[in-house]
């Protein structure tokens, strides 16, 4: 069913609710309202004027500190006598540049209920940050304002937003709804799924938002949950209650750990199985935004064709810090990147709120959306297939690549987001996850690289190799070679580790020294260092033009020069994680360094004889896959289909499926 709202007369679809923070949330305002001052970006207005690069940012008036009490509801806020607020925000401005690119959506209709005297606002910005006015209204009664407003300026991005003024008495936001009077389609059916390893407490706050949001759930034939850990959801104090707040809809599937690729395909399966629409993917260490839910299946219901829709990330523990406004894949590098280089990584809107950062009004388009959070259509699955079988890392990126193949676009759409665990206090290129970054970029990159020999993606892995090598980071480069190893065997390899390998690889680590994590800050000798260096410090990183000499001073010192009694038994340093890096720890025979949570450290020690092993290994390896690449290439594009097949994944869920209590 279409989502209606009665704002005045007339048929009318709602598209984005303005919404509200909880009041228990109130580190989360900058997101919802802006209470500094409406600012622009300067721009020339003399033609023939020069231009810079980018265009200049104007000053913005510090906000004022927001008040619990003056949000009424989700949906309702009061301005205080003689203040303004603003709802060019993340979550309340609407992105008229993705409307108008990726929906059938021409115009929109803004009604904006108010009761109290006072002023509604209305501007736009175009896609390099200029804000511009739009219309005005004064308002004195409980009263509702429409405006009408065209999409056809935001070819290549801008917003739509507005200001409420008050006068001499309180002004109170009532709702406020943008939305269309264009017949609205079906919304569709969708299956919410959630994959969960040992986080039951996440996943119980979550279904508690989605219990206490039920406008949410509207649309939704069944939440989900896929529990891969020994740590069970439905075991933990508070699920039964939450359940049946749920009324029915909630449903858990308990099976082996097949890594987030598998139950991400899980929930692609049942959503299949059970007749929805789409599947919305969701992370367990998460917090959603309850309201996103129906937005992306709103702007999704309006797209021109079956179309990916995801929601973005922001930092759980920062929760105005933004991760990133889009991504795609370096074609060449295949690597994550950043589709414009003035974009930001890790936002914050605390400082620059939407309107006073102009990169942010030009639209992102990308290649894949992080499966934190994404609506995919059925039609698309039954089409392509369901997530590679690759346990952890490149699933959501492979799957964005797979069905831009196939004509689907991914859109990542701005007010459509939910707070994650970060990645600041994590380096997963070390240690365990090591291995499956590696050889999940090499099966993507087999499988859609566009260049014959997968582009500098074969150079910039054997470079990662020898950073690694010289800095002491032997069981890491250990799982590295095994990567090489798995991709070399061929595609019908790969779905049989999914249960297996991770053991494997934590097995082998466990008896490498440099993976050996020991919380106590004693359990190490005081560093000593037999010959201070030179000028009482280290050589800094090299640069392009000392890179290569350095390079070959470092790995010859590497292969050649024994190691000390002293280094053998006393670091030479203690290294905190920051300071962990390849030009850095590769200057020492022996180091203790620190983990990326800071919860432990581990002992460093240079072994010339692994040096000259672990080169030689990479060396080979990397060989071996440049001149196997054309057939390997062929080989996993062929066997694609059947790896992402549903009978495949049956095959699997049969086994792995654990039996209901």
């Amino acid at each position: 069913m279409s989502r209606q709202a009665d704002l005045g007369e007339g048929t009318f679809t709602a598209l984005q609710r303005v919404i509200l923070p909880e009041t228990t949330q109130m580190d989360t305002v900058p997101l919802y309202v802006d209470t500094g001052s409406a600012i622009g970006v300067a721009m020339p207005t003399i033609p023939g004027a020069p231009k810079t690069d980018r265009p200049r940012q104007r000053m913005a008036v510090p906000g004022r500190e927001a008040h619990a009490e003056d949000f009424l509801s989700r949906v309702s806020t009061k301005v205080r006598p003689g203040e303004r607020i603003s709802f060019g925000t993340y979550f309340n401005a609407f992105a008229s540049g993705y409307w108008r690119r990726w929906t059938t959506v021409d115009s929109v209709q803004l009604r904006v209920r108010t009761s109290g005297r006072g002023t509604v606002i209305v501007y736009k910005s175009n896609a390099r940050g200029s804000l511009q006015r739009v219309d005005t209204r004064r308002v004195s009664t409980e009263e509702t304002s429409v405006f009408e407003l065209s999409l056809e300026p935001f070819g290549d991005g801008g917003w739509y937003w507005f200001d409420l003024v008050a006068g001499t008495e309180p002004l109170i936001l009532e709702e406020a709804v943008w939305g269309t009077t264009e017949p609205a389609p079906e919304m569709g059916s969708i299956t919410v799924e959630i994959t969960t390893l040992n986080k039951p407490d996440y996943c119980l706050n979550n279904l508690r938002l989605l219990a206490a949001n039920p406008e949410a759930l509207a649309n939704v034939k069944e939440v989900l949950l896929v529990d891969q850990g020994s740590q069970k959801v439905q075991e933990t104090e508070g699920f039964s209650e939450v359940a049946a707040e749920l009324d029915g809809k909630l449903r858990i599937i308990n099976q082996a750990n097949l890594g987030g690729s598998g139950g991400f395909a899980r929930g692609m399966y049942e959503a299949l199985e059970n007749g929805s629409d789409y599947v919305l993917l969701m992370d367990d260490d998460i917090v959603v935004e309850p309201e996103s839910i129906n937005r992306l299946l709103t702007f999704s219901s309006f797209c021109r064709k079956p179309t990916l829709v995801g929601g973005h990330m922001f930092d759980l523990y920062n929760r105005t810090v933004l991760h990133t406004f889009g991504e795609i894949v370096n074609p060449y590098r295949f690597q994550p990147d950043q589709p414009h280089a003035d974009m930001e990584m890790g936002h914050d809107f605390m400082s620059g709120n939407l309107r006073q950062t102009p990169w942010m009004h030009r639209r992102v388009d990308v290649d894949y959306n992080g499966w934190w959070m994404c609506l995919i259509p059925t039609s698309v699955i039954r089409e392509i297939g369901l997530s590679l079988p690759v346990f952890i890392k490149w699933d959501d990126a492979e799957y964005g690549l797979r069905a831009k193949e196939h004509g689907y676009h991914t859109v990542s759409l701005p007010g459509s987001a939910v707070w994650h665990v970060s990645w600041i206090d994590k380096d997963d290129l070390v240690g365990w996850q090591a291995y499956f970054h590696a050889r999940n970029r090499f099966i993507a990159a087999l499988l859609h690289s566009p260049y014959e020999l997968g582009g500098r993606v074969l150079k910039e892995s054997q470079f990662a190799d020898v950073k690694h090598i010289v800095s002491m980071q032997y069981a890491t480069v250990e799982g590295r070679q095994w990567a090489l190893d798995d991709v070399l065997e061929g595609p019908e390899k790969i779905a049989p580790l999914l249960s297996t390998k991770l053991p494997q690889i934590r097995a082998m680590m466990s008896a490498h020294e440099d993976t050996t994590i020991k919380r106590d800050p004693e359990a190490f000798p005081a560093p000593r260092m037999a010959k201070p260096p030179a000028n009482g410090r280290l050589a800094g990183k090299p640069n392009m033009v000392t890179l290569l000499p350095w390079t070959a001073k470092t790995v010859i010192r590497q292969l050649f020069v024994p190691v000390t009694d002293m280094s053998k038994e006393f670091p030479q340093a203690k290294i905190a994680h920051q300071d962990n890096k390849w030009w850095t720890v590769s200057q020492y025979d022996s180091a203790v360094v620190s983990n990326a949570e800071g919860t432990g450290a581990s002992w460093y020690r240079r072994n010339p004889a692994q040096v000259r092993n672990y080169l030689a290994a990479s060396a080979r390896r990397h060989g071996e896959l440049l001149s196997k690449w054309k057939t390997l290439r062929t080989q996993y594009r062929e066997a694609l289909p059947a790896m992402t097949s549903v009978e495949s994944w049956k095959v699997i869920f049969d086994e792995f499926t654990e039996p209901e209590s």
